[in-house]
């Protein structure tokens, strides 16, 4: 029986619309879920002999795709690849698949959720209370959102979704995105009036070699000081050492971040700030999302050893023919 490496946490054998599928067409889940770092020599090993892999931010590289020489799809629960080498998998003739707009609602509404937190002070006063404190004024007042400048840096669909939350909110806002051409409502930008201008800026761009630690000291000295920063996106868009720096300085007011540059470790002066408002990368999950994104998964594993992938979910489309060729 063949077998298909699980990587992704709660997936379930007995699940009908998930792991009762894989069992129903003759494969084998094999659950080894990521609860922490992992790394490609471990990876490798897992993935020996798997015909197809469900996965979370596991890292798939051309070494992981050479100790898995049977291995005909990585099926990724989400929307980011920047785990996965996309031209090791496209030479191994192993084709990535992603779950798209099964999350951009959920991200839309944490990074929302993120944004209130912090001018609210919400993790601050949550904490004061808690010591038996009541610090309604002073240096714990808060800030609005209401009137606003609001750049946001990357306008795909999480970030469109986002715009439409912040309408609400009557905010001015900023777009920067080489590929926006229009955005009804919104202002297009470049990177450097954004920052200068913006009140909150949140990241909603793909990780790759052209945004990797965007932000960071340079672009961090372009915003105000009573700015805060917003990250829902990629750990890897923010240099983290740098934020920290301009926290420490009062360069920046305060940031708000979903993601990290190597999770599960965040570092320890971000993890000891009170301007800080963090969560553990959970801005795209919720009980609806998460369904949806392990069926999408589990949906494209079979479409793929079945000779029949969707496109619309394949990060790399170059590998198509030869899997048809294949089938």
């Amino acid at each position: 029986m063949d077998e298909v490496l699980v990587t992704w946490a709660g997936y379930q054998e007995q699940d009908p619309g998930t792991g009762g599928r894989l069992v129903a067409a003759g494969l084998r889940p094999r659950l080894e879920p990521k609860t922490g770092a992992r790394d490609a020599r471990e990876v490798a090993r897992l993935a020996a002999g798997a015909v197809a892999a469900i996965v979370s931010t596991d890292p798939f590289d051309a070494a992981v795709f050479a100790a898995a020489p049977r291995l005909r799809v990585v099926a990724r629960v989400g929307v980011g690849t920047d785990s996965i080498d996309l031209e090791a998998a496209t030479a191994a003739g192993v084709v990535v698949t992603v779950t798209p707009g099964a999350n951009q609602e959920t991200t839309a509404d944490h990074t929302i959720a993120l944004i209130l937190a912090a001018l609210r002070r919400v993790n601050e006063h949550d904490a004061a209370v808690r010591r038996g404190e009541w610090p309604r004024g002073g240096s714990a007042t808060p800030w609005e959102l209401n009137g606003a400048t609001v750049g946001l840096v990357g306008y795909g669909a999480i970030g469109r979704a986002v715009g439409r939350r912040l309408a609400g909110f009557s905010v001015r806002l900023l777009i920067a995105d080489p590929a926006a051409t229009s955005a009804p409502g919104a202002e297009i930008v470049a990177l450097d009036e954004l920052l200068a201008r913006a009140d909150v800026v949140s990241l909603h761009a793909p990780l790759n070699a052209g945004t990797q630690k965007l932000i960071g000291a340079a672009a961090l000295a372009r915003m105000k000081p009573e700015a805060i920063l917003v990250n829902t996106a990629r750990g890897g868009l923010v240099d983290e050492p740098a934020l920290a720096a301009a926290l420490r300085s009062g360069s920046l007011r305060a940031a708000a971040l979903d993601v990290f540059s190597d999770e599960p470790a965040v570092p320890g002066e971000l993890r000891s700030r009170r301007d800080v408002t963090m969560t553990p990368h959970i801005g795209g999950l919720s009980d609806r999302s998460i369904r949806r994104m392990t069926e999408l998964a589990t949906e494209s594993v079979l479409q793929v050893l079945g000779g029949e992938p969707d496109p619309g979910r394949v990060a790399n489309p170059g590998v198509l023919a030869s899997v048809r060729e294949a089938a």
